[in-house]
């Protein structure tokens, strides 16, 4: 089985991975996890993912482009299987 995380802080998972029966499952290859950097897909020469929300106000957005683009690659390199597709 996989799963693939799609994070802008993935190195917070890299402990949780390395707990218990998760830990177990990965050695024994049952379970694989793949972290996806949502920023290693931004163009911009500061890494930008956020963006102000439209119509002002507080808080901040991600930005389409680096989420849309990490998830398309995200899905190229997933096996297709015939009873299931990604």
């Amino acid at each position: 089985m996989r799963f693939d995380v799609l994070s802008l802080f993935p190195e917070l998972f890299h402990s949780y991975l390395q707990q218990s029966l998760l830990k177990l499952a990965i050695e024994k290859k049952l379970v694989e996890v793949r972290l996806w950097n949502i920023r290693d897909w931004s163009t911009d020469r500061h890494k930008s993912v956020d963006d102000t929300p439209y119509g002002g106000g507080p808080g901040m957005l991600m930005t389409c482009p680096p989420f849309t683009t990490v998830s398309k690659q995200c899905r190229r390199s997933a096996t297709i299987r015939d009873d299931w597709s990604c």
